[in-house]
């Protein structure tokens, strides 16, 4: 498709602007552009254009999304309805707290909710993000220990199937990262783990179930050797879809938490919308929180407060307060028994289509949680058809791709597809999936090439996407 600075049309336009009727104001020369190039296009090119674009992307409102890890669930319309309602769209995030009491007392009770979900004693809506989460709870593992003057607890502990975010993360808050050896069973090897933490140990961030979708049956022995040299335990909530309602973070011994609005709680996510990763913390953590915090003065006032110990701000106002809202909507129109069936339909889901594909699609041969994972390594050797290009093959049929090759641990798991239906497909929706993936299956000894060259359907075929990504070409260069 033309992209709409090749639509442009020298004195086309969209609209006839009014005649000034202030006197203008002429900013200086230092401060303007000499050339302004903008498109000039009539209105009903610009809307066409924009219409073939919204065509072309894929979303949960197209079709099949199973992204694991990213947790693609529906969004619930009625939580759009709900955010956009003018109390809560129409709000600035500097008038009086006085003004705003509906908000606050929304965020309040939303805290709460989640504090109550993961068995937290406080909770921050600030954080912007799953990463943005992670840091603020690392940040907050540092003041922690700062405060006790135990200087020497630098280093971060991270499985080798960990988010890579966490590592990142990690690094960005100053600590030092080591890494945490898997057992045969996909899980945190103890003895390793055993070996590796000490005096110096500041915390062990860990996801249950894990990017396998395993759970991790060990997390009560892990709870006490991190806590038995003094460390905290970090729980990273990408994955707590599977778990949401059944078991809680705290109850398995983590200090601090982050969650994913935009994931467990259906919000839009990626490109649908911004995000929100609260963090919760148990007590002796409550006090380092960011601030503000939303409290209850003594006439029973919803106020804003600073923490005595604050890390301060890591967000401009309070964070993504929409988010929030939808959330909120989420989690009251479900319920406690709602959110438990959510989860548990989650896990069935995973297992419903683990089962159907198992024969042919290596995996692990335990039931999963939310996702779990195919190795295509065995078919790579007999066909040369890769899991990207199964993956890419997808795209055609009209669904989103599974996570390519994550985790990826070197000669055990090298050629993955992760997949996570989540709670919001039914039965035909999986049932077409596994066809598709059965038939993509049996192709790849009859024509790999085919597959190799896939996806044949769109717009744009199968990119290099080494180029593209160390030289992306992000903006129009040709003449208009």
């Amino acid at each position: 498709m033309k992209l709409i600075f090749e639509r442009s049309r020298a004195g086309l336009r969209c609209a006839t602007l009014r005649p000034m009727e202030v006197a203008s104001y002429n900013l200086e020369k230092k401060y303007l552009r000499k050339d302004v190039k903008l498109p000039e296009v009539a209105e009903v090119d610009m809307a066409r254009h924009y219409t073939e674009l919204s065509h072309n992307a894929f979303g949960v409102d197209s079709g099949f999304y199973p992204l694991g890890s990213c947790t693609m669930k529906y969004n619930p319309k009625l939580n759009e309805e709900v955010a956009a309602l003018p109390g809560f769209a129409k709000v600035h995030p500097l008038q009086d707290a006085d003004t705003v009491q509906g908000n606050l007392h929304l965020m309040a009770d939303l805290g709460a909710s989640l504090m109550e979900l993961t068995g937290m004693d406080g909770m921050t809506l600030q954080p912007c993000a799953g990463a943005h989460g992670e840091f603020t709870g690392l940040l907050l593992i540092a003041a922690y220990h700062e405060s006790r003057r135990d200087h020497k607890r630098n280093k971060i502990l991270v499985p080798d199937t960990a988010h890579g975010t966490n590592p990142a993360s990690a690094v960005m808050a100053g600590f030092e990262v080591i890494n945490i050896k898997s057992n045969e069973e996909k899980g945190v090897d103890l003895d390793d783990l055993r070996e590796k933490v000490g005096p110096d140990t500041a915390a062990l961030m860990l996801t249950n179930p894990t990017t396998l979708g395993l759970f991790e049956k060990n997390i009560e022995e892990i709870s006490k050797i991190v806590h038995g040299a003094g460390g905290l335990l970090y729980y990273d909530g990408a994955n707590l879809n599977a778990i949401m309602g059944v078991v809680r973070p705290g109850d398995m011994g983590f200090d601090v938490v982050h969650l994913n609005l935009h994931k467990t709680f259906s919000t839009p996510h990626g490109g649908g919308g911004p995000g929100s990763g609260p963090v919760g913390c148990k007590a002796q953590l409550v006090d380092f929180l960011p601030q503000p915090v939303v409290v209850v003065n003594k006439k029973g006032k919803y106020e804003l407060d600073c923490p005595k110990k604050s890390i301060g701000k890591v967000s401009s106002f309070y964070g993504n307060f929409a988010v929030m809202v939808k959330a909120f909507a989420y989690i009251k129109t479900l319920g406690g028994d709602g959110i438990k069936e959510s989860a548990e339909h989650a896990v069935l889901n995973a297992n419903y289509m683990k089962a159907k594909l198992e024969d042919i699609y290596p995996t692990e041969k335990r039931y999963c949680m939310h996702e779990f994972v195919i190795d295509l390594q065995k078919l790579k050797n007999e066909t040369g058809v890769s899991a990207k290009d199964v993956a890419k093959a997808m795209i055609d049929r009209g669904m989103h791709p599974p996570t390519m090759y994550f985790p990826h641990i070197p000669g055990v798991i090298d050629e993955a597809l992760m997949i996570e239906p989540t709670e919001t497909e039914n039965k035909e929706t999986l049932d077409n999936a596994v066809e598709v993936l059965r038939e993509l299956y049996n192709m790849a000894f009859k024509d790999p090439k085919y597959l190799q060259d896939a996806p044949h359907n769109t717009p744009i075929g199968r990119p290099d996407e080494v180029a593209a990504a160390r030289k992306p070409i992000v903006k129009f260069e040709g003449e208009y």
